[in-house]
């Protein structure tokens, strides 16, 4: 009997590290045993010599490699039911399981399945529904809570699951749905959020710090209720947002609910009687510190759409805060600038001067005035939010504008024996209250003309002061305007008149340099008219030619003497040298066809010129016949219609003729 020797089994690891699974070590035994048949048939009979024998492994080497071999089974995840998915917040999840049952009871799937639905079935998964609703107004109602917003989320999830199984009820007809159908989640949702922020808003008296300072307990509230706003959309922003899909708006959600709240609350406060000082407090809140500093924070501004937002008080409450606060701030003002007139009508009689500042008289007045009505404004404007409302507070002027004209007619009436050095100081003051009046562009034109007009009274008063000294020093070499003597020695008589003219000028001293450009320009304008009313009073008859032509040369050369020396001193007038060479070129020519076209373009040149003042004009020409005076009147009648697109100032209008030519 042949003994067979079987191969030996290597159960060795193949390396450190990897060990040979079940199905490789019966591949090597297989392998082995092929061998052991190779060898045996290439060792012939001589092998049968050999005795064979069966090696077994180790059996508790066996037995560990076995267990190294043995596959670990994979996880199975854990499955809960929809009790224990509430009871963690799985909300999204409870729901699904809810959606499943009900889609296996009520689907028509189930109905050719001949699934019986049974009413303790049904009841049961009511109730459970009626706990999932419950359970989602809970998270709900605390979505500010940091450490809920994982099951917000969910909660989020679940409201758009139930919305979309409600939309495919909505096909069905009402008694064929579940009794829980419609859910409508989303209106619970809205409608606790409501709750929820109204809520917040009565608490934030009791957990909103930082208004204790605050003198009144409605500025208390309304400032921790500001607070508690700010700080809650802050929170949606950062955290709560992050819980919801786009389509939900959340933030302008959010900031609508709030926005209606407080306007609820702020109504409440102002059905009463409401002091001054809250008054103000609570258009400062609904025009300023909420539209600007809550509702206008940088992080919200990309989140919100505050324009959307209605007003936070109705009309009518709102008008009567309005009134209420600017009444009494055009009191105060108008208090304000009497105590200011008031004040400087006290230093006039101090017997100190003005104060001088860069060689000039000044007075602080306008520059107190102008203070206190813009600061009102500006504060009206914060307040009300509107600045027309505010331009209100600008109206206080007319009366102190009445005051003052009315205080500077007092002043001249007196004795003072500072009056010019006070009224240089107030020149100053009226030329900034008229560029003050001027650049008011909301002002009504009609009230802007006049308080210009009231301006320019107050200036043509303290103007006149110097002035009228001035021309009673000139009035002797006026007189001998174009008389006689004048013909016979124009240069010497008007150089007598410019030398007087010069030195009055200079002894006003210690005037503000734009103010005494305008009092020059005045004297300059004057003093023209004062020469051409000497000119139309006719004393001098120009016969001949010869006399006119040599009267428009003394003319001209006159106009040109007087306008150097006011251009010299500071006038800006410049305008005013035209006007005796236009006057010149109607005695030079003799033409009477002529003298029609001068005397027409003369018209349209000088719109105000009137007929009176041409017609004795003409007659220092003796040499006219009757007929010619007439058809140039008529001319003038019939063409003087359209004068040149730029006409100068007036100017004729102020030169009087004392009777009325024929």
């Amino acid at each position: 009997m042949k003994t067979i020797q079987l191969p030996t089994i290597n159960l060795r690891r193949k390396s450190k590290d990897v060990l040979e699974s079940p199905e490789a070590l019966s591949a090597s035994l297989c392998a082995a045993m092929s061998t052991e048949q190779t060898e045996k048939s290439s060792n012939g009979a001589g092998g049968e010599k050999r005795k064979n024998k069966i090696r077994f492994p180790d059996r508790m080497r066996m037995r560990g490699l076995m267990k190294r071999h043995k596959r670990k089974p994979p996880e199975v995840p854990v499955v809960l039911d929809f009790n224990q998915n509430l009871e963690q917040n799985h909300l999204a999840e409870a729901s699904q399981h809810l959606l499943a049952q009900e889609e296996r009871l009520f689907s028509s799937e189930a109905a050719d399945e001949q699934v019986p639905c049974t009413d303790g079935e049904e009841n049961r998964l009511q109730k459970d529904y009626e706990a999932l609703k419950l359970q989602l107004r809970m998270v709900i109602h605390d979505s500010f809570n940091t450490d809920n917003q994982a099951a917000l989320k969910s909660a989020v999830t679940t409201i758009l699951q139930e919305e979309e199984r409600d939309h495919v009820w909505e096909k069905t007809e009402k008694h064929e749905r579940p009794v829980w159908r419609p859910m409508e989640c989303r209106e619970i949702h809205n409608t606790l959020l409501q709750m929820v922020v109204e809520v917040r808003l009565q608490r934030a008296n009791e957990e909103e710090s930082g208004a204790d300072k605050l003198s009144t307990s409605l500025k208390k509230d309304i400032c921790r209720m500001g607070k508690r706003i700010q700080n809650d959309l802050l929170q949606v922003v950062r955290d709560v947002q992050g819980c919801y899909p786009p389509e939900f708006d959340v933030c302008n959600m959010y900031t609508q609910l709030y926005h209606q709240a407080f306007s609820m609350k702020l109504q409440e406060l102002t059905q009463s009687n409401t002091e001054l000082e809250d008054c103000i407090y609570i258009l400062s809140w609904i025009n300023d510190y909420y539209p600007k500093g809550v509702l206008q924070q940088k992080e919200l501004q990309s989140h919100i759409n505050s324009e959307a937002l209605g007003p936070l008080l109705p009309t009518e409450g709102l008008k009567t805060l309005e009134e209420q606060y600017l009444s009494h701030k055009e009191a105060e003002v108008k208090t304000s600038l009497s105590s200011a007139l008031k004040k400087e009508e006290e230093h006039w009689q101090t017997g100190e001067k003005p104060e001088l500042m860069d060689n000039y008289y000044i007075s602080h007045l306008a520059l107190d005035v102008i203070h206190l009505v813009d600061g009102a404004i500006k504060e009206a404007v914060t307040i009300l939010g509107n600045e027309d409302k505010a331009q209100r507070i600008l109206f206080q002027l007319s009366s102190f504008l009445a005051s003052y004209k009315k205080s500077i007619k007092e002043l001249l009436k007196g004795k003072n024996k500072d009056i010019s050095d006070i009224l240089k100081a107030s020149l100053v003051s009226i030329k900034q209250l008229r560029e003050y009046i001027k650049a008011r562009e909301n002002l009504p034109e009609d009230v802007k003309g006049t308080w210009l007009s009231t301006v320019a009274d107050l200036r043509e008063s303290c103007h006149r002061y110097f002035l009228s000294t001035i021309h009673k020093e000139l009035k002797r070499h006026y007189q001998k305007l174009w008389t006689q003597a004048w013909f016979s020695s124009s240069h010497n008589i008007t150089g007598d008149l410019l030398s007087a003219l010069e030195d009055q000028t200079t002894r006003i001293t210690f005037l503000k340099p734009a103010c005494m450009e305008e009092l020059l320009s005045q004297l300059h304008t004057e003093v023209m008219m004062e020469y051409v009313r000497r000119m139309l009073k006719r004393k001098m008859k120009l016969k001949e030619k010869g006399e006119q032509e040599t009267a428009a040369t003394f003319l001209c050369e006159d106009s040109a003497r007087i306008n150097a020396l006011f251009i010299r001193i500071g006038s800006k007038e410049k305008w005013l040298s035209n006007v005796l060479p236009k006057m010149s070129e109607v005695l030079r020519l003799q033409d009477a066809g002529s003298l029609q076209l001068e005397i027409v373009t003369l018209a349209r040149t000088y719109p105000d010129i009137s007929e009176r003042q041409v017609l004795a004009l003409l007659q220092l020409k003796t040499n006219l016949s009757s007929e010619d005076v007439r058809n140039i009147k008529d001319s003038l009648i019939e063409n003087r219609t359209s004068p040149v697109s730029e006409p100068p100032p007036p100017f004729f209008c102020n030169v009087p003729v004392k009777r009325m030519l024929i």
